[in-house]
């Protein structure tokens, strides 16, 4: 092919490969055991594989509705009801689609335009700058508080600006495993109030969240709930991220300009995967049982680097375990990410990369979503470090 010999502006100049892209990539090439990438190494429950292949069976291999089928929409919306007591018309405010990362983009791309301000918080997950970029927003960026990583509200109230458009949030957050608390959100909710500030709530792991917590969404604060899209994900609580499935609650003004991006980045979701979905939530006890697997594994993988050199303090949510190392080393985060990868055969990923400015504070982040061997065989490497 020839080249192209015109000149090309990026529109994002500064983005890079993903640091999930390398880490797993080298992970392969090291034959390592890959704990940096956020995804479960054990089965799907047969039963809900067996309900996509019912409903393949039964001819269900066509486009669905563009907002998702209406069964699945409201079966969302009575689990929503029973779990937060707040009520989503399942025609007008609940919308599938192709996982959480694609609704955070059509979330962002429905309401910034050029010149908006959105506040969000660092270290942060690495889809939000690029769509707020993209789509001619500047992300005004706080960082939080370690070694907790806990919001500043002060610092929030000084960032808020007449060009303010969106706040996201991130509850349990990736990458710290920090949840906010109803502190939190009667925080936010002074600050927004009695303004046009939207939100933006990121809230994949709801069903991931420990020691007794319950999950804060925002779906429990009708006030917030009322600026708000919230975004969830079906394949974080069923151990299937590779279909790519989940929804976004938002009252009806906000949902019909999501729809109206929604509609032309994807159209419609996976049919089959949908109806067996709608089918399976329908009993509680298949997603009220998450957060126990996944304490149990946070729980193995710590008590086996309890006599280690880490320091640890443990994950409140998500399924993932920040170590610090400085008692270890004082190497750059990124190198020593990639060095034990090659030399002790466990990856993991730098939490530098999270940050705006990124920020050396010796802290690795490990994915627990994974087979009991295979947190031990990964524990007893890093325990002899």
């Amino acid at each position: 092919m020839p080249n192209y010999s015109g000149s090309l502006s990026s529109k994002l100049p500064q983005v890079k490969t993903s640091i999930f892209t390398i880490m797993s990539a080298l992970s392969n090439e090291q034959k390592a055991i890959n704990l940096s990438q956020g995804f479960p190494d054990f089965p799907v429950d047969p039963n809900l594989i067996e309900l996509v292949s019912k409903y393949m069976r039964a001819g269900h291999n066509q486009y669905a509705p563009m907002p998702g089928l209406i069964s699945l929409r409201e079966a969302i919306s009575n689990k929503v009801e029973k779990s937060y007591s707040l009520s989503y018309n399942p025609e007008t405010e609940i919308t599938i689609t192709a996982g959480a990362t694609q609704a955070i983009y059509s979330a962002i791309s429905s309401v910034v335009k050029e010149g908006d301000e959105v506040i969000l918080f660092t270290p942060a997950y690495d889809c939000y700058a690029p769509a707020i970029e993209l789509n001619g927003g500047k992300p005004v960026y706080i960082q939080l508080q370690e070694p907790y990583y806990s919001i500043d509200w002060n610092e929030v109230k000084k960032s808020v600006s007449h060009r303010t458009k969106l706040i996201i949030i991130n509850t349990p957050h990736n990458p710290t495993g920090s949840i906010l608390s109803a502190g939190d959100m009667a925080e936010l909710e002074k600050i927004t109030d009695n303004s046009d500030i939207l939100i933006l709530s990121d809230e994949v792991y709801e069903h991931i969240i420990f020691d007794g917590y319950e999950h804060q969404s925002i779906a429990r604060f009708p006030k917030l709930a009322e600026r708000s899209f919230i975004v969830y994900s079906f394949g974080k609580t069923f151990h299937a991220t590779g279909w790519k499935l989940g929804y976004c609650l938002a009252p009806e003004r906000l949902t019909k300009e999501f729809r109206k991006t929604h509609q032309f980045q994807v159209f419609a979701c996976n049919h089959p995967i949908q109806a067996a979905l709608a089918e399976y939530i329908q009993y509680e006890g298949n997603y009220n049982s998450v957060s126990q697997l996944y304490q149990q594994k946070r729980d193995v993988f710590n008590s086996l680097l309890k006599d280690s050199r880490f320091i640890i303090r443990p994950s409140a949510g998500t399924y993932f375990q920040l170590l610090d190392y400085t008692n270890i080393s004082d190497e750059n985060d990124f190198e020593l990410a990639q060095k034990w990868t090659a030399e002790q055969k466990v990856s993991s990923i730098p939490v530098s990369v999270f940050y705006h400015n990124p920020v050396q504070n010796g802290v690795l982040r490990f994915c627990f979503a994974k087979q009991d061997e295979t947190l031990v065989q990964a524990a007893e490497i890093l325990s002899r470090l």
